[in-house]
Order: structure tokens, then C-alpha cells, then sequence
């Protein structure tokens, strides 16, 4: 069987920055493969690209351009908020709050995002809600090392359940 739409593909692989020898992201093993439900746009379309077809024990590697990956940094997603939003009960918990940390926030329409804290002022601080790979060429190196027809509830649901099926 085949990578192709609408079926559950297990990789593990490594993700580098740029090329193979480019630091070191993230690293998927055969313990913990990633398993996703593929064709239903839960990944990068260039991604999917390079995997379609693909078949138990095949490896892959290639490049990903940074608008292929996660696009450029863009300085709109770079925002000084009010410091006071930060305050449980009148105060600001300094351990949470600092440079170099990534906060979970939401935007203005409850979705989720990321906020990596630039700079703390007396009245502001500065966040960068760009994707941590924005702006980088990506390198992937793996292997498919499982594929199987996605079952109809999975595919209703647009994601992978576990053994046992899936519970909402």
C-alpha cells in the first residue's frame, strides 16, 4: 500500500534547518513514529509532495524552501501588548513572564497561537507570534514505516484515532 490521500502514514524522521548537516529541530523515532492522516491538508503541501506514493520502508529526504515550510517573518506578527493583560490577581508572576519564553496566548478570535517574548518594558511587552520555523529552509530525512486505509470515522473527523477508536 501505498502514501496517498485519505490514508494513515506512520514516518519517523529528522528535521534540520537548511540541509543535513543544519542544526537539529526535531527527531521523530520508530518507538513514537508521527502518525497523521494524510491528504486532508494536516500538513505542509510540499511535504505531502515528497511522501505521496511512498511505501513501508521507503526513506525520503529533501529541502523545503522557507514559503514552502512556514513562510517568511513578517513584522505584522511582531506586537507590543499592554503589560497589564500579563496580571493574575493584580500581579505579574515573574517566572512566567520573561525574555526568551514562549507563552500560549490567543488571538482576538479565540484561536490558539504562540508568543515568543522579545522585550519587557514598564508598560508593554513585545512578542513575536511568527512561526519558530518562519523565515527557514527545512530538511527532512525519514522513513515511511507504516500505512493502512484510514477508517471512515477517521476520516470524518479529519485526524488519526487510536487503538480502541476515538473518543470526542
Amino acid at each position: 500500500m501505498k502514501v496517498g490521500k485519505n490514508k494513515v502514514v506512520g514516518m519517523t524522521y529528522i528535521l534540520s534547518k537548511d540541509n543535513v548537516e543544519g542544526e537539529l529541530v526535531q527527531e521523530v523515532t520508530k518507538d513514537k513514529p508521527f502518525v497523521v492522516l494524510f491528504g486532508v491538508g494536516a500538513l505542509l503541501p510540499k511535504f505531502e509532495e515528497n511522501l505521496e506514493g511512498l511505501a513501508v520502508g521507503d526513506t525520503f529526504n529533501f529541502a523545503l524552501t522557507s514559503e514552502e515550510g512556514y513562510g517568511e517573518k513578517t513584522p505584522e506578527a511582531i506586537v507590543d501588548l499592554d503589560k497589564k493583560i500579563f496580571e493574575v490577581e493584580g500581579k505579574i508572576d515573574e517566572e512566567f513572564l520573561k525574555v526568551g519564553v514562549t507563552i500560549p496566548m490567543q488571538n482576538e478570535h479565540g484561536q490558539p497561537l504562540n508568543g515568543l517574548v522579545l522585550e519587557i518594558t514598564d508598560n508593554t511587552v513585545k512578542m513575536d507570534f511568527n512561526h519558530p520555523l518562519a523565515g527557514q529552509g527545512l530538511y527532512f530525512t525519514g522513513e515511511v514505516v507504516e500505512v493502512r486505509e484510514a477508517s471512515a470515522e477517521e476520516i470524518e473527523h479529519g485526524h488519526v484515532h487510536g487503538e480502541g477508536g476515538h473518543h470526542h
